[in-house]
């Protein structure tokens, strides 16, 4: 899991970074809510864990702005608010689930495996667009603009991996890891090399162009710049 961890007390995100850690998650840190939402509205995660009381914007501020930006990405609350009204206040915000401190770290590794379940993208969608680029799932057609693209197996796995989260930003890590099911730097640019090939086959001869480079950070597919 790519897990974003919005949390202030130094201590606390010490602890639950290195546990997540050494389960074999990749972890982002924010100490405040203005600088988690930022990185929450930037990068591609598969889950956020915040906590309720932040400075800057506080965690259910945080949460709510998501939600109006529809960023889905689920959420876990952390609080020592634990009476009835503070977690259904968490979960009216958008939060998907609420963990009062205390907690022990192997009940928190869980709800964030079971919520990262309940969040994979439905394979069955048979159809994928942004503007004019459509594909099949089912044929494992590609059109652009109505003309017909060729692709090889892994550049359609790639592009169907960006139509499936269309605006969000993306690593080379988050790319070797979730499309090409590498947990470690093989220390090649096949991303560089496919990002490459795909550009050339989905964008030249079209407008506007839709896979973008985002400098310093990865890359995304979006019909806006």
């Amino acid at each position: 899991m790519r897990i974003l961890l919005v949390e202030d007390d130094q201590e606390a995100a010490a602890y639950l970074s290195k546990g997540l850690r050494e389960s074999g998650n990749t972890v982002d840190q924010a100490v405040d809510g203005n600088e988690g939402l930022h990185l929450a509205l930037s990068l591609a995660y598969d889950v956020l864990v915040v906590d309720r009381m932040l400075p800057g914007r506080d965690g259910l501020s945080l949460i709510a702005m998501l939600r109006v930006g529809r960023i889905q990405t689920p959420v876990l609350v952390l609080s020592a608010l634990g009476e009835v009204d503070d977690r259904v206040a968490g979960l009216q915000a958008g939060g998907d689930d609420y963990l009062v401190k205390p907690y022990a770290f192997s009940e928190l590794l869980a709800r964030l495996e079971a919520l990262t379940r309940r969040a994979l993208p439905h394979q069955d969608e048979l159809t994928l667009a942004v503007a004019d680029l459509h594909m099949d799932t089912q044929s494992h057609e590609v059109k652009r603009a109505g003309r017909k693209v060729h692709l090889q197996p892994m550049e359609f796995r790639l592009l169907e991996f960006l139509l499936r989260k269309p605006n969000r930003v993306f690593t080379r890590t988050m790319l070797l890891e979730q499309v090409w099911g590498y947990h470690f730097n093989p220390q090649t640019n096949v991303i560089d090399v496919h990002i490459s090939r795909l550009r050339r086959k989905i964008d030249n001869g079209f407008t506007p162009a839709l896979l973008h480079t985002v400098r310093g950070t990865g890359y995304k597919l979006s019909a806006s710049p």
